[in-house]
């Protein structure tokens, strides 16, 4: 007799569950092959941490960096920044991708916090309103600045000195959920950080929700490659579709 179809909520549940175990089992497996805990790379202040995270959009990190530490060494307030000529920050941003479009934008961005902090780029206020606020409702008050989306406001409350829960998701770590099937195939990177943050036990504190993190990203740099992925060495390989349909069915249960 063939199994009985489940109802659609029904349906809904048993496959939520089935992908939050699967991320689960991935978190566990990376994190122990790429030896997490990690340590955080970033002590920036939740605003230097929000223009980095613009600088580093589409940009290589060597690039980005040197973006970072040329306007910096410049104009070394942010208020410094905000006001200074728009063609000037443009080129103090040259190293990353689409100086033209960033240099305006960021400018918005501080220009915007002028005003809701009252005047002044004021940090301490800056970080008391994002502490203060739920992780998803501090997102959201993020991403109402101009250009900033889902990576960015992740980012800022993650990778910050606020190190707090909200996750990233970079190219790296998409690609990966992508293939085990954490997420659908037309699911987009803004559109997936929703979907991937859910799959995370709520309870999670930020070194939890960064060791998830950066074990995908890695593990999408050293085995899971755009371009011909290293399957036959993958730790997941047993549970990751795309790998079985590469090599065979077989090749998992190996």
């Amino acid at each position: 007799m063939p199994p009985v179809p489940l109802p659609d909520s029904a349906a809904a549940a048993a496959d939520f569950a089935h992908r939050q175990a699967l991320a689960l089992l991935a978190h566990e497996r990376l994190c122990a092959l790429y030896g997490a805990p990690f340590r955080f790379f970033s002590v920036k202040d939740p605003l230097s941490e929000l223009v980095s995270a613009i600088l580093s959009h589409r940009t290589r990190n060597a690039d980005s960096h040197r973006a970072y530490q040329q306007l910096v060494a410049a104009l070394p307030t942010w208020a410094a920044v905000r006001d200074a000529p728009t063609p000037e920050v443009e080129g103090l941003i040259n190293p990353c991708t689409w100086p033209e479009q960033k240099a305006p934008r960021i400018q918005a961005i501080l220009r915007e916090l002028t005003e809701r902090l009252g005047g002044a780029l004021d940090l301490p206020r800056l970080t008391a309103q994002l502490t203060a606020l739920p992780v998803p409702e501090a997102r959201a008050w993020l991403e109402t600045l101009p250009g900033v989306g889902p990576k960015t406001s992740a980012a800022t409350l993650l990778f910050s000195t606020l190190r707090r829960p909200a996750m990233p998701v970079d190219s790296h770590h998409h690609r990966v959920a992508q293939r085990l099937g954490l997420i659908g195939p037309k699911v987009g990177t803004e559109a997936s950080h929703a979907l991937l943050e859910a799959l995370l036990p709520p309870g999670w504190d930020a070194q939890q929700v960064y060791d998830h993190h950066e074990a995908l990203m890695f593990h999408g740099q050293k085995c899971c490659y755009f371009r011909s992925p290293a399957c036959r060495r993958c730790v997941l390989l047993d549970v990751c579709p795309y790998g079985q349909q590469l090599l065979g069915p077989a090749a998992g249960a190996a």
